[in-house]
């Protein structure tokens, strides 16, 4: 292709867009991607080539139409490339935040793409032929299942904790342990939100001991209400001491200062049924006197993102009247997975089977290993001349904070190069071999070895093709 005739002034060697866009090439990708991404793509490539002139390390190189159509595929391949990806998560965590954490079960899905594609009564009372609440479709069984008077439910559970406490609490005092000012994910902390809210974050106590008279001297007329936050992203151990919440309970009711806890996971079914350790539910909170509870719908209990508000109803009806709700109210996606996700509970052994968190989570030791040996006969033999492919036992974990301490017997298969030699930076690069993969692969390094640990795997024959790709790569 010809070059641009060289000048004097070098905005002579720059041709002017419409020259570029009649190109036969760039009619093509306009054709396919559409008028705007093209003509952005060239004039954003000609005023680097415009800015680069004027350098004085440049090299005065003459751009051709050749040039800038190479640049022109590579820039408009790259803005239209689908950036949001299904991934296999070998990480041995379940509930990923990077991930997305929870995985809807299928009759969650179905309802989902059926509320989407069709109109429903979202907010429509059929009988009456007037206006309701979306709420209305999850509030009975929700409350149901935890033992609620009323709930409600918002689009996360760092929103459901700040509607709280900007409804009940704004402009005073909130009573809270100072071993219970925790950070979630993404750097949010809990006194941050406080301030948010508008509150007063009085901390109470020490890191590690609080007592109740701790709470009993802070109370004061300016108190809105007492806190408490589960550890469920850290533990502090040894030297230790917690109120109990049934004397913070009858604190509250002495006091008349309502007491919420922000369970954070929030399991809604007993879990210590299925072997493992107890953890609370929402049901044991509320049975025990506490005035509000929160936890997350897309955590333990295996929902859509979510934030659920549950416990007195008068409460309840003061957060529903907050303006602040309307900018949190959950959309009808959510409406239509959460009502689907409620459904299934109301059968809690249909809810281990047929909710993917549950099912992670519940998978024996014994499955995952004949699922890993059937795989490691079908790839083994692929790597064997440079890389050493192994079934090994490994540990998973459940991931956003909820059951921290809780290490789960699992089974992986973990690479390692034949020459140790070789060995020092080979986790690395092929970890990022098979994030490279059409469908990337996301495992963990432990022990110089990249481990895909299965817990989590079930499509098994898309995993085996994927690696059996690498050979031709």
């Amino acid at each position: 292709m010809k070059k641009f005739e060289n000048s004097k002034t070098n905005s002579f060697k720059i041709p002017p867009v419409h020259k570029i866009l009649n190109l036969p090439v760039a009619q093509q990708l306009i054709d396919k991607y559409g008028h705007l991404i093209v003509v952005n793509a060239v004039r954003d490539i000609l005023s680097k080539y415009r800015n680069n002139q004027k350098k004085k390390s440049y090299n005065n190189k003459i751009i051709s139409y050749n040039d800038i159509i190479k640049l022109l595929k590579v820039r408009v391949s790259s803005e239209t490339k689908d950036t949001l990806i299904p991934i296999f998560n070998l990480s041995g965590i379940i509930l990923h935040s990077n991930f997305g954490r929870a995985l809807l079960p299928k009759i969650a899905l179905n309802k989902t793409v059926d509320v989407l594609r069709s109109n429903y009564n979202l907010e429509y009372d059929v009988q009456t032929g007037k206006r309701s609440d979306r709420e209305n479709h999850i509030e009975k069984k929700l409350c149901s299942l935890i033992g609620a008077e009323a709930v409600t439910i918002v689009n996360n559970n760092a929103a459901a904790v700040m509607l709280i406490l900007n409804t009940l609490a704004r402009r005073k005092e909130v009573l809270i342990s100072r071993g219970e000012l925790i950070e979630i994910g993404g750097s949010f902390r809990l006194p941050d939100i406080m301030k948010s809210s508008d509150c007063i974050l009085r901390e109470i106590g020490t890191t590690n001991r609080t007592n109740l008279n701790d709470y009993e001297d802070a109370v004061k007329s300016k108190t809105g209400l007492i806190f408490k936050a589960y550890s469920s992203n850290f533990t502090i151990s040894g030297y230790t001491k917690i109120v109990d919440e049934k004397d913070l309970v009858d604190l509250s009711q002495k006091t008349n200062l309502p007491f919420v806890i922000d369970l954070g996971s929030g399991s809604i079914i007993d879990l210590s049924k299925m072997g493992f350790k107890f953890e609370s539910t929402p049901y044991d909170k509320l049975k025990l006197g506490v005035d509000l509870v929160t936890f997350s719908g897309d955590k333990l209990m295996g929902g859509p993102q979510c934030g659920i508000i549950a416990g007195r109803s008068d409460l309840i009806k003061k957060i529903n009247k907050n303006a602040m709700k309307r900018a949190m109210r959950c959309d009808k996606y959510t409406i239509a997975a959460l009502y689907s996700v409620l459904k299934i509970y109301q059968n809690p052994m249909k809810a281990i089977n047929e909710i993917p968190t549950l099912r992670f989570l519940t998978r024996t030791k014994d499955e995952i290993r004949e699922q890993a040996e059937r795989i490691y006969n079908k790839i083994e033999p692929l790597f064997r001349e440079q890389i050493k492919v192994r079934i090994v036992n490994c540990f998973s974990q459940m991931g956003s904070g909820a059951l921290p301490n809780l290490s789960i017997p699992s089974v992986g298969i973990a690479f390692k190069h034949s020459d140790k030699k070789k060995n020092g930076l080979f986790p690395i690069k092929f970890a990022e071999k098979l994030r490279k993969l059409p469908t990337p692969i996301i495992g963990r390094i432990n022990d110089s070895s990249l481990v895909l640990d299965l817990r989590c795997l079930e499509k098994e024959t898309d995993l085996i093709r994927q690696l059996q790709s690498l050979k031709n790569r």
